[in-house]
């Protein structure tokens, strides 16, 4: 192999945006096509949303309207207007902007003049609009590259309205989920009381920010009347949910929600066990407090400083003392004030401890049964690189997966064409325990449900997750999907934070191959079958029921940089509850009528 030369002709300098083309993941985090909530095309909407959403904060316009058409976007709020002489300036030049400076927006998310130029260099087309006491000043880019200008009289309210085509050359054949930004959408909503957003001519508003989005959350779920606070910068809501294990918060900066947490969701759970405890005048465990808990935390800082563009994690640390003290001080006086709610507190709180201890005590048998050293678990083919293990291979250590298959011939197709740095495989021995309505100890008892818990490494808490994504990868038959249920239930019943932190999927792999001597395609159902066969003339077609039956040879295609993946979402806790109780309850009857009605 033949040596390049490394010399001055090498060196290159990209502009700004050339750049944000060139490694889009720096300032969007991912491409994606449209299929998880943190695909690029929703973080592009967001970007844009955001600046709206500052105009808001800082009392300019109470509406916006959001258009999602095919794969156009157009956002256009009601506010100041970006100053008709710096409009190419604000959506095109690097760190250009008015969020340095507190006067104009006090509690912003964008400060790093990044975003809306993200959005502008990795769009196919788009425009941005700005009007300003019966003036407009328009300009039109493709691919960050400016195309026209114009400017004039325009009897319309002052405001921008920004429309952009996400770019198909970087993002693919992409879609936008409806499900995914009505979504966004009331997060919006319920962190900016008073505002009204229209999507796609529907109307979302809350009168309650924090308290409506745990109520649409939880239901009637909740043990107790939700705890609500509100002061200017900080805002809370909490409660424990029925039938819930381990703690799920939802968590917002300025509008951004932060799936990763931060130091203000550590303030916020440490608030809440001092306040008990202070209450109760006891000293009970976090987890005795907090578990079955399900919170959201809002809350404005001048400047936030995030571990990276995307933002999903905070990293200020002089705002611990200040959001503990006032989660404590408000938690105390809300139970003063309440004595029936502080009282189904204590008597939750009191069932967790007893349920913790009878717990610990089948551990102690569990763990002396299993006899493991470290990670020597059955059935683990583990992989080299685990989520957060090292910081100098982050990247690796972030796309780290685990395979959970069933029985050997599937796993070992995996394990044949894995990549063995960033890919492990958990072989099933089949059908799991259904464990709906079952106890925590319950894991504790079943040596297959154990070793998986410990494989992935979240027996205390979803902080010691030791792989970015949990796969489920099971057959395309009946006994595949009733496998991929039992799992399911499993997460959601007793890690059901896993699945909120979005790290759950399913594997979608091909049901048919297509080929004749010259060519072979691949498809994922009926239509691209067909499509297949129309092309493919003297064709043959292998219907594909398991994975052990696809050639590992093949395989690796599917697990490769092609994978296809499929998130595991919630809508919320009380329908995930009765979707649960239906499908996986001893609700037999209604069930089988089910059954019957829509059996083919």
């Amino acid at each position: 192999m033949a040596k390049s030369t490394y010399d001055e002709s090498k060196i290159q300098t990209l502009s700004a945006l050339e750049h944000i083309r060139k490694r889009p993941g720096m300032y969007i985090g991912r491409l994606g096509n449209g299929t998880h909530l943190d695909d690029g095309i929703y973080i592009l909407l967001k970007e844009i949303i955001d600046n709206s959403i500052d105009e808001f904060i800082m009392g300019f316009g109470n509406k916006v309207v959001v258009r999602v058409k095919d794969n156009s976007v157009s956002v256009r709020d009601f506010g100041r207007g970006i100053p008709l002489g710096k409009v190419v300036d604000c959506v095109s030049v690097i760190n250009t902007g008015a969020k340095y400076s507190s006067d104009v927006f006090q509690f912003s998310v964008g400060l790093n003049g990044v975003g809306t130029k993200a959005v502008n260099a990795l769009s196919s087309e788009f425009t941005v609009t700005a009007y300003r006491d019966g003036k407009f000043s328009s300009a039109t880019f493709c691919k960050g590259v400016l195309i026209s200008e114009k400017t004039g009289k325009a009897p319309e309210e002052d405001g921008t309205l920004v429309s952009f085509t996400p770019d198909p050359e970087l993002f693919g054949e992409y879609a936008f989920n409806e499900d995914f930004l009505v979504t966004r959408i009331w997060s919006y909503a319920y962190l900016n009381t008073g505002l009204s957003i229209n999507f796609n001519n529907k109307v979302y508003k809350s009168a309650h920010g924090l308290l409506d989005l745990l109520e649409k959350e939880v239901g009637d779920e909740g043990l107790y009347t939700t705890i609500h606070y509100q002061s200017k910068q900080l805002e809370f809501a909490f409660t424990h949910v029925v039938g819930s294990y381990g703690e799920n918060y939802f968590s917002y900066v300025n509008g951004q929600h932060t799936t990763d947490g931060g130091t203000h969701q550590g303030a916020f759970k440490e608030g809440i066990l001092k306040g008990i405890n202070e209450f109760y005048k006891k000293s009970w465990a976090p987890q005795d407090v907090r578990d079955g808990i399900i919170g959201a935390i809002a809350i404005k800082v001048q400047e936030p400083v995030f571990e990276s563009q995307t933002k999903n994690k905070l990293s200020n640390t002089e705002i611990r003392s200040w959001i503990v003290g006032e989660v404590k001080d408000a938690i105390v006086d809300f139970l003063l004030k309440n004595s029936d709610e502080a009282e189904k507190l204590n008597e939750k709180i009191n069932n967790n401890e007893k349920l913790r201890k009878e717990l610990n005590e089948v551990k102690k048998g569990a763990r002396a049964s299993a006899k493991k050293v470290s990670l020597n678990i059955p059935k683990l083919k583990d992989c080299k690189y685990h989520l957060g293990q090292s910081a100098t291979h982050r990247d690796e250590c972030e796309r780290s997966v685990i395979f959970l298959t069933e029985g050997d011939s599937a796993s070992g197709t995996i394990t044949k064409t894995r990549d063995v740095m960033t890919q492990a495989v958990f072989s099933l021995r089949g059908k799991i325990l259904n464990v709906y309505g079952k106890k925590r100890t319950e894991i504790y008892k079943n040596a297959e449900l154990y070793n998986m818990m410990v494989a992935l490494g979240i027996e205390n808490g979803l902080e010691g997750l030791r792989y970015g994504k949990v796969i489920i990868a099971t057959d395309a038959d009946t006994d595949g999907f009733h496998i991929r249920n039992l799992l399911m239930t499993y997460f959601l019943t007793y890690f059901e934070d896993l699945v909120l932190a979005g790290r759950l999927y399913i594997l979608e792999t091909p049901l048919f191959r297509v080929r004749n001597k010259k060519q072979t395609v691949y498809c994922y159902n009926e239509k691209q079958r067909d499509d297949a066969v129309a092309q493919i003339k003297g064709s043959e077609i292998t219907r594909f029921k398991g994975l052990g039956e696809i050639d590992p040879k093949e395989f690796g295609q599917f697990i490769g940089e092609e994978i296809r993946l499929v998130p595991v979402s919630i809508v919320g806790m009380q329908s995930m509850h009765k979707t649960l109780e239906f499908y996986m309850g001893s609700n037999t009857p209604q069930r089988r009528e089910f059954i019957m009605e829509n059996l083919i």
